[in-house]
């Protein structure tokens, strides 16, 4: 089977297990959904959304976030990983964007990955999924999987992510990185010994037949 059959094999299968998506993080704008995403990082999505709602009912404009001092974020983020961090991101991310855009999240990598605490994933998560731009967000579960279907050499997340780009149709990239994230989650986990990992034995247990 080629890298492209095995492409195309993942998309189908995909699609029939999870014909629609939603989306993990909790949020009801691109600023919500943005701050979610960078506190998502080194933690669960379950988590951050069982912090969000307090965070967002006192925070959940830029405006409202910018008037909390650090120690206020922090209280309120405390039991996410990296909180001292975050909550000094989330302050200042907060005061540039009203700043720079008017406290309107820009619509631009460049201007997204300006921001503190927004690297180039959390960049392509509130391109795609906040503003319906192209995208495919590389997390640490695609990565993993990609490198174990050998459609990447898994170098780095960047390779990863030009390689989904460039395997898979623009079309389909906003709703395939969320459907094999949730396939990672729920059949391929990281410290799991693949006994539900359907997939990877669909793609090789024939490879030798030829």
């Amino acid at each position: 089977m080629t890298k492209k059959q095995r492409a195309a094999l993942i998309q189908s299968e995909l699609e029939k297990l999870y014909p629609e998506v939603p989306i993990p993080l909790d949020h009801t704008d691109a600023y919500t959904l943005m701050v979610a995403v960078a506190l998502s990082a080194q933690t669960t999505d379950k988590k951050v959304n069982q912090v969000t709602p307090d965070l967002f009912a006192v925070a959940g404009t830029p405006q409202r976030m910018a008037k909390l001092e650090e120690f206020q974020i922090k209280e309120l983020i405390k039991e996410i990983g990296l909180s001292n961090t975050k909550a000094k991101n989330l302050k200042r991310m907060a005061e540039l964007l009203l700043e720079r855009h008017n406290g309107v999240v820009p619509q631009t990598y460049e201007e997204l990955e300006a921001l503190p605490g927004v690297g180039h994933k959390t960049a392509s998560v509130v391109m795609s999924q906040g503003f319906g731009f192209p995208a495919f967000p590389v997390d640490t579960h695609i990565h993993r999987l990609m490198t174990q279907w050998k459609l990447t050499s898994g170098k780095n997340v960047i390779e990863t992510e030009k390689d989904a780009k460039n395997l898979w149709k623009e079309e389909v990239w906003n709703k395939l990185h969320l459907q094999i994230i949730f396939y990672g989650r729920e059949y391929s986990p990281a410290r799991g010994k693949g006994e539900k990992d359907f997939l990877t034995k669909m793609l090789f247990e024939e490879k030798e037949i030829n």
